[in-house]
């Protein structure tokens, strides 16, 4: 083991996608190494929306992809965790004593759950001969930890199991609340990850609040997952492909937003013990709009351009949302695997959501 990890902090040693270049890691590191767009024309029939593009998972009918036993009334969010759970779970050297059971853990980030679930169960309420003229079947699906269950049942994951709702910031808080998790000895291992689909539904609610600053930032959909273990705990089958230094966050709004994001990421920076001019790469969330831009000269103003440039941009995903700090890990990932000389490097994910919530996680590559 590396002299990186003798402080036992927790590492990532896994991880997987289901995104808009396809099912499966493999799928999301082709897509980003051949530069791939993904953006197309949306179905207008089917989605029930305006003409435009979006960044849609190419093909993804739930019950074609997962069968059709347990999913008749399967929401699309919960079948595209399920199915970035089980991508992780059934990669080579997956070791499935400790990645299920009852030492296992799952941390799912989200914004709502599913907006489309829990809007057409009220208006099956209100449209009804009787509030209760509901299909009960559907029901669990309006409930915003849905998601997390259903990989929970479907792969007996025993441990913890938490929903956390926090729009873009989802995926870093759920990072740190799988820290704890390890570090409290409540798991040995976590499956931490966050899922995000395409609605009508979405697509509407995103249109009438995000105001004239980003209008046309097309919307994507996905679901990545990462595995974290204690450093003392990994074995050859899934090796450490980096560990977790820090994870710290900030709130503020308007005009506050930048300094208080610089804050956070020097925060997270001292308690790492690491200079900003260490930063092998810094890879910000790209939020629509100004506070996107914002994030972007930050990290460019404390690491320089070439660190903010090394890592595709999470954007070429389209906005996805609850799900983006989960995919800049894994094309974090992705990008270093490719890349011997980031053995041993720094890297900075930051997260910055149009509610106030900041956040930075500070990661160490680890080489073969």
């Amino acid at each position: 083991m590396s002299t990186a990890l003798q402080n036992r902090r927790p590492v990532i040693t896994g991880w997987s996608a289901v995104s808009p270049h396809g099912i499966g890691a493999e799928a999301l590191v082709d897509g980003l190494r051949a530069q791939r767009s993904t953006g197309a024309p949306l179905d207008t029939g089917r989605w029930r929306v305006p003409a435009g593009r979006a960044h849609l998972v190419p093909g993804f009918e739930t019950r074609e992809v997962l069968g059709k036993k347990g999913t008749r009334s399967m929401d699309r969010v919960t079948g595209l965790a399920v199915s970035a759970v089980g991508g992780l779970l059934r990669q080579p050297g997956s070791v499935r004593e400790t990645e299920t059971g009852d030492r296992a853990a799952l941390v799912l980030a989200t914004t709502t759950g599913s907006a489309a679930s829990m809007m057409d169960f009220t208006r099956s309420s209100l449209e009804g001969a009787r509030p209760y003229d509901v299909d009960p079947a559907v029901m669990p699906n309006a409930v915003m930890n849905c998601a997390a269950g259903q990989c929970a049942i479907w792969f007996g994951i025993k441990g913890p199991n938490t929903t956390l709702a926090g729009g873009r910031a989802a995926g870093l808080l759920s990072v740190n609340y799988a820290t704890r998790l390890l570090a409290s000895g409540r798991a040995d291992t976590v499956l931490c990850g966050a899922a995000e689909e395409f609605s009508a539904a979405r697509y509407w609610l995103e249109r009438h609040s995000r105001g004239a600053e980003a209008p046309d930032v097309p919307l994507g959909e996905g679901a990545a997952v990462l595995l974290i273990q204690p450093a003392g705990s990994i074995g050859q089958e899934r090796p450490a492909l980096a560990e977790i230094l820090a994870v710290r966050s900030r709130v503020a709004v308007g005009n506050q937003a930048r300094g208080a994001l610089e804050a956070c990421v020097r925060a997270a920076l001292d308690a790492s013990d690491v200079r900003p001019e260490e930063v092998w790469a810094a890879v910000p969330g790209e939020a629509p709009g100004r506070l996107g831009q914002v994030e972007r000269d930050v990290l460019t103003e404390l690491c320089g351009s070439e660190a903010t440039t090394r890592v595709p941009a999470v954007s070429r995903l389209g906005d996805v949302s609850s799900a983006s700090a989960s995919f800049q890990i894994a094309m974090l990932l992705a990008t270093a695997d490719a890349r011997p000389e980031s053995a041993g490097r720094i890297a900075l994910v930051t997260s910055a959501d149009r509610d106030g919530s900041l956040v930075c996680a500070v990661l160490r590559l680890v080489g073969a």
